[in-house]
């Protein structure tokens, strides 16, 4: 039975179904053929119903509508700008400057594409002009443009939240410090990369110029984290907090939002929310019927019942997470996953809220890994004499770092939890 329906799903993928139909589908099979026949497809209605009747979900159109609208305001230029002129001088500067950039962003967008985008527009023809190998510049923006989900906040942290049940506050909180530690990381090797560029500082007047044209862009990060961490809003409330507030940046201070560029981000807010909804329903009904014959459960117990050590176990499945990050996006793996893992996780005795941040992390290489790296493609899209090969080439030691972080993870675990007790 667990291999028709890993079966299906495979082979619903491979001729090109999209994964919420695919997950759907199978579901409905399963339901056809295991439990009762048509009469069981009365609860479909129901289930979708109650897939999306959850509060924590509101938020995920409020924090992609906000990154719509910082994507299209100019956000992005003025922060690299800024952070250009605050890191130039150092070796490899601009380097330092981009994934300062990419984190900032991050913190306000919560997308990675978004992120890969805005600041790989400004930052890639930039570094390239000032003698930066290409190689490196492509493999820099690709793995800075990941961090825009373990930065708070976070589509994919809202999303296992919703699956588990967790504290979005929490999950949000756990990923600052990781956040800042591989942010650092980035930083440190793309200097030693890059070592061999260094440019004339800016003066004073030139730094605080351009820090006084990105300070909201700065603000709104401030705000959301700090008003989630402060009680002031929960992480919902934040979302349309944030959202308003770059409605407001995009209108009074740049002064560039137009019915017509208005029009085409609520189009593709709409789209993604919806793609998004979709695949949740279809991972809801698909839950349904696997839950019904217990197969996560009869996971559960084969896993726990072993002789082989957790820790062997929770390997495994970051090499399965590893894989399936080669093949789908970061949202069809968790809503897929997640179901399945987070008993795992939990009758291992392994804390939720720290394994949320190791599968983020997981996703944040699903970006990179080639043949389906969104971040990979985003960035091929920049330019048509890009090419996926080349920044595949300049990406690896990054992904390595990546992993090297997720063992540094598991040594320290209090890296993501420590500043998660106080919070709801």
């Amino acid at each position: 039975m667990n291999l028709f329906f890993a079966g299906g799903l495979a082979t619903f993928l491979l001729i090109g179904l999209p994964v919420a139909f695919s997950l759907g589908m199978l579901a409905v099979l399963g339901m056809f053929l295991f439990n009762g026949g048509s009469f069981a497809f009365a609860q479909i209605p129901i289930i979708a119903y109650s897939a999306l009747d959850d509060f924590t979900l509101t938020a995920l159109p409020m924090y992609i509508l906000m990154s719509q609208i910082l994507v299209v305001s100019g956000v992005g230029r003025d922060l690299y700008e800024m952070a250009s002129r605050w890191f130039r001088h150092f070796p490899g500067g601009l380097g330092i400057a981009t994934v300062f950039c990419c984190a900032i962003f991050s913190a306000i967008s919560g997308s990675s594409v978004a992120t890969a985008v805005t600041v790989g527009a400004v930052a890639l023809p930039e570094m390239v002009r000032r003698g930066y190998k290409k190689k490196y510049v492509l493999g820099l923006l690709a793995a800075g443009g990941t961090l825009g989900i373990l930065i708070p906040p976070s589509v994919p942290m809202i999303l296992y939240g919703s699956l588990t049940g967790e504290s979005v506050g929490k999950l949000f909180i756990a990923g600052v410090v990781p956040g800042i530690i591989l942010t650092l990381s980035f930083m440190i090797f793309s200097s030693i990369q890059m070592w061999h560029i260094k440019e004339e500082p800016a003066t004073w007047a030139e730094r605080w110029e351009a820090s006084k044209k990105a300070i909201w862009g700065l603000l709104l990060p401030i705000v959301i984290i700090g008003g989630i961490y402060s009680g002031i809003f929960t992480p919902t409330e934040a979302a349309a907090v944030g959202a308003v507030l770059a409605f407001l940046i995009a209108i009074v201070v740049y002064r560039n939002l137009t019915f017509a560029n208005l029009k085409v981000m609520i189009l593709s807010t709409v789209k993604t929310s919806a793609m998004i909804l979709f695949i949740i329903i279809g991972a809801k009904l698909l839950g349904f019927i696997l839950t019904i014959l217990q197969i996560p459960q009869q996971i559960t117990a084969a896993a726990t019942a072993t002789d082989l050590s957790p820790w062997v176990i929770f390997i495994l499945i970051n090499i399965v997470l590893l894989v399936l990050g080669m093949f789908l996006e970061t949202v069809s793996i968790l809503v897929i996953t997640v179901p399945i893992l987070y008993p795992i996780i939990t009758a291992l005795g392994f804390d939720p809220i720290w394994f949320a941040i190791i599968m983020v992390i997981n996703m944040e290489l699903a970006l990179i890994t080639p043949p389906v790296g969104l971040n990979l493609f985003v960035l091929k899209g920049l330019d048509k004499n890009n090419t996926i090969a080349e920044i595949v080439k300049g990406v690896i030691p990054y992904a390595l770092i990546m992993v090297l972080f997720i063992i540094l993870l598991c040594i320290f675990p209090q890296i993501a939890t420590y500043f998660t007790g106080d919070v709801q």
